[in-house]
């Protein structure tokens, strides 16, 4: 069995969630934290034998107050992020135990995923080497400029990109160290620098449920999707796999 470790993103801004309190990650969605609701779709797995978790240095001391107790019983190590998304992924990819196989990285901010698409992905990574989970565009596409529409755009082979990103460890260490400072920070997701790098990546048709909290609006609906989220399998499956994690690293 091909063995996994995950990193799960959690140290952005939330620039765009306009909420005086939380961060999106740390947002109460029934009942428990968003990243929780995304970190343990994952604890449960034979397959999956490590998962950290990346926060900003600045949300450390709050994080810790709040959520020690999660980490400790989960066994989910935290590491601090870096300006960007890349830095950050960079950062906890340093962390990765040498003898797994495949590096996934989940957006803390994506709670509504399902065991089935997890499986799926996780299947078109060891049969390719990488994958993203993902949905075609349907809607019509303009290009806007300054408020007015200039051009419609074709969305013939068009994709959005989800995540899980699942990629061959070394195949991601690779293409991280061959990646320009530049282009870690400016890379959206982990799929971009494999493709900088001339790499291939599998597109594994995932679930307009699987939307990335980026907006209040975002949270209600989140809070709807959850109900009806493909119900998990959990036989054969062990409470707690991470037994000697450490919690801060």
């Amino acid at each position: 069995m091909a063995s996994f470790s995950v990193i799960i993103p959690a140290a952005g801004k939330s620039s765009r969630f306009t909420d005086d309190y939380y961060k999106k990650p740390f947002v109460p969605l029934e009942n428990r934290a968003v990243w929780l609701h995304s970190a343990e779709k994952f604890l449960n797995r034979d397959d999956v034998k490590q998962l950290i978790l990346v926060i900003s240095a600045e949300d450390r001391e709050a994080f810790q107050d709040q959520f020690a107790a999660n980490v400790a019983i989960l066994g989910i190590e935290v590491v601090e992020g870096g300006d960007s998304r890349g830095k950050s992924v960079q950062n906890a990819l340093q962390r990765v135990r040498e003898d797994v196989d495949f590096v996934c990285i989940h957006d803390a901010a994506r709670p509504c995923l399902a065991e089935v698409w997890i499986d799926q992905v996780f299947e078109a990574a060891v049969a390719s080497g990488a994958a993203t989970l993902g949905i075609q565009v349907t809607s019509t596409l303009k290009k806007v400029v300054d408020g007015m529409v200039k051009e419609t755009v074709s969305r013939e082979s068009l994709w959005e990109s989800q995540t899980p990103q699942v990629f061959g460890r070394q195949l991601l260490v690779d293409a991280l160290a061959a990646a320009s400072d530049q282009q870690v920070v400016e890379a959206t997701d982990e799929a971009q620098l494999v493709e900088w790098q001339g790499g291939e990546v599998k597109m594994v048709t995932g679930s307009p449920l699987n939307r990335k909290i980026t907006t209040r609006a975002d949270l209600v609906f989140a809070r709807q999707a959850l109900k009806v989220l493909p119900k998990p399998g959990l036989l054969g499956r062990q409470a707690h796999p991470f037994q000697d994690g450490d919690m801060w690293r």
